[in-house]
């Protein structure tokens, strides 16, 4: 089997965009968290994406949001496990990786979690996007409303080719507009960002509150259908 017929089947069983990545792409992940360290096996490593409504940003009320993006993580995770169970009665050894929980890598002094695998850079090394100065996967055709999942596989591939593309220089929309000063160009400080992206409620729910980088970001809804331009400013 190769790339393609891969890709294929990931999109027929509900992913908007995938890509491949070779094993030997994540040699600058930190040790551990690695494809190899997760699968021995792993020889090339299979991302996609789901698309979140990008509408959902500009919403005035945080709810829509919030659970519009707890709904594309279920699926998300669903056309994992569906991808994961085609490869495998096609005998690919593979293993597929959660979208977001569980984890188990937490720093609770700085509020920082990890990952198994880091599925933005997983992205950008599978050609999906490039990794923008909010530190989220923007793809040029759905922006930065994707839900990214991955399944390591025990075969080689064809990777794809990792796009040459970034935010323009001049731009700091992301980083002026962040509340908690959480970003700088490069990486985001969980311990200043966490309590707004992730805001519990009294009665124990836990919000989306706070998601400007992601729709101040001139490409948010992708470069060629962005209808909003600076709504925070």
């Amino acid at each position: 089997m190769n790339s393609q017929q891969i890709k294929q089947i990931a999109m027929e069983l509900g992913a908007d965009l995938c890509g491949i990545a070779s094993e030997e792409r994540f040699s600058g992940a930190p040790e551990g968290f690695r494809p190899r360290d997760i699968y021995s096996k792993c020889k090339s490593v299979a991302v996609f994406a789901k698309r979140v409504p990008s509408e959902s940003l500009y919403a005035e009320n945080i709810i829509s949001y919030t659970h519009i993006n707890n709904l594309v993580m279920q699926e998300t995770d669903r056309t994992a496990l569906s991808i994961s169970l085609a490869l495998q009665d096609k005998g690919i050894p593979n293993v597929m990786i959660p979208t977001d929980d569980p984890l188990e890598y937490w720093e609770p002094e700085n509020q920082y979690a990890r990952g198994i695998l880091s599925l933005r850079h997983a992205g950008y090394l599978s050609g999906l996007g490039y990794l923008g100065k909010n530190t989220l996967l923007i793809n040029p055709r759905y922006g930065n409303m994707l839900q990214i999942g991955a399944v390591l596989l025990g075969i080689v591939l064809e990777p794809d080719k990792i796009l040459d593309t970034r935010c323009p220089d001049g731009c700091r929309l992301c980083i002026d507009n962040c509340p908690a000063g959480a970003l700088d160009g490069t990486t985001v400080i969980q311990k200043l960002c966490r309590p707004l992206s992730n805001f519990k409620t009294e009665k124990g729910y836990t919000l989306k509150k706070c998601y400007r980088c992601r729709n101040v970001c001139p490409s948010a809804a992708g470069t060629a259908r962005t209808s909003h331009t600076n709504p925070i400013t």
